[in-house]
């Protein structure tokens, strides 16, 4: 559904117009009927990565496609549903207006029109009277949920939402999730950027990790979590002193505890505590999550 292979973007910027690498050497793939969470801290290359994918910003050099067509030829937008991080829409209009008028845009009228409008609107838990207001009232979380059903009122094969949960509450981000399930599960691919990485372990089949405008990670959540190592916090009945843990095994915060750098470290405690009669009372399992690893990769980038 997405092709990216080699891309770069440069921008230019100041009075001397001094070029500057946004993207460099980007490649990633995304299949049908994937959730591809996109990832990274602000001024990474998210956005711009997206723009080049809608068609907004031309690139310098690489291949780009989607559906099989170049983002620079606008027939590559009849599979397109997108919602920016921060839409602008009339002031003036009220939400089902707006809707009304992006509906015509992708050709619809009618009866259609409107049975298109309610799907979008109770996907996103939307159909409130706040709907029938004007825009201008709106909150951000409002705003987001208006944004996302009008990217969605063509039923594009390809939805894509620059930071669709930024500005929710709890329950927008739990309503904005099942909407992203609910579209992936009628075949919809949906390839997203966002800085809740907790939301994006839950729902993305694959996630791929930009910091200054590189892929650093790129994989589905277990690999890219699996592949920086798993610790075992182990918790045993009397305390092991420092001079007799095996190798691997360090002592923790509490002096019945400690941590297992690998699988290998676990093995050689679990012998030891055999061999010597003590008891373990409990083991955890630890991964590094996404945001572990994400910050550990712009500590890397930034030295």
């Amino acid at each position: 559904m997405i092709q990216i292979e080699h891309l770069h973007k440069t921008y230019r910027s100041g009075f001397l117009m001094k070029p500057k690498l946004a993207l460099k050497d980007v490649s990633l793939h995304v299949e049908p009927g994937q959730i591809y969470g996109f990832i990274g801290p602000n001024g990474a290359g998210k956005s711009t990565t997206i723009k080049v994918l809608t068609g907004l910003l031309n690139f310098d050099s690489g291949k780009v496609l989607v559906n099989g067509i170049s983002p620079r030829d606008v027939k590559s937008r009849r599979f397109i549903g997108y919602s920016p991080e921060q839409p602008y829409f009339y002031d003036y209009l009220t939400g089902r207006e707006l809707l009304q008028f992006y509906g015509k845009l992708v050709g619809l009228e009618g009866n259609l029109l409107n049975e298109r409008i309610t799907w979008a609107l109770q996907l996103l838990h939307a159909d409130k009277d706040w709907i029938d207001r004007r825009l201008r009232s709106y909150s951000k979380g409002m705003m987001q949920r208006v944004g996302i059903a009008q990217a969605i009122l063509g039923k594009p094969k390809l939805l894509i939402l620059d930071e669709p949960m930024s500005g929710l509450d709890p329950m927008g981000r739990r309503d904005v999730r099942e909407a992203i399930l609910e579209l992936n599960r009628d075949g919809v691919t949906i390839f997203y950027s966002s800085h809740l990485l907790s939301d994006v372990e839950s729902i993305s089949h694959r996630v791929a990790m930009i910091v200054d405008g590189r892929i650093v990670r790129e994989g589905t959540v277990d690999e890219i979590t699996d592949s920086c190592g798993i610790e075992y916090h182990v918790r045993t009945r009397t305390a092991i002193a420092a001079k007799d843990l095996p190798e691997g095994v360090t002592l923790a915060g509490h002096p019945q505890e400690v941590i297992c750098a690998d699988d290998a470290a676990r093995d050689r405690l679990l012998r030891y505590c055999l061999d010597n009669g003590i008891a373990v009372e409990k083991m955890d399992h630890k991964r590094p999550s996404l945001e572990d690893i994400l910050t550990e990769e712009i500590a890397r980038a930034d030295a």
